[in-house]
């Protein structure tokens, strides 16, 4: 049960921090758009070229909006991840002093004590990521 829930966890968190930059780039990407489309509308000016000064600050702060969005949600996840991550490596200790010396037992112990490790240098790697992925997008537009 226990081998099928940190399974469980690793994977989620692992697709979870995959999939994060590939939602935050089309995001990003077409919020300026979206938001000179709704400024057009506003302002009833139904052509291409925008002139007001608002719409061009609504399209900025757009930017800035969908930016914080996705790195407000990755540290969150990321603060959920790190908990869960401290969590098991008390665990794997308390697995470790409870073993008795059983070689099964210790080598289980330690293998969680790892994966929890592991599992906190992706969480701090996927946070680079999407920084780095933010500010190409920003760069860009």
């Amino acid at each position: 049960m226990f081998t099928k829930l940190k399974t469980f966890i690793y994977t989620l968190t692992a697709s979870i921090m995959l999939l994060a930059p590939t939602v935050a780039v089309p995001l990003a990407a077409h919020a300026a758009d979206i938001e000179n489309g709704v400024c057009q509308g506003s302002n009833l000016q139904f052509s291409s070229n925008i002139t007001g000064n608002a719409c061009n600050s609504i399209a900025g702060n757009s930017e800035n909006k969908v930016n914080s969005l996705v790195t407000t949600i990755i540290n969150i996840f990321s603060v959920i991840v790190g908990i869960i991550a401290v969590i098991m490596i008390i665990v794997g200790g308390f697995r470790y002093i409870t073993s008795g010396g059983n070689d099964q037992n210790v080598a289980s112990a330690k293998n969680t004590i790892l994966y929890a490790i592991i599992g906190l240098v992706i969480v701090a790697l996927a946070q680079l990521v999407v920084k780095y992925v933010l500010k190409r997008v920003v760069e860009s537009a």
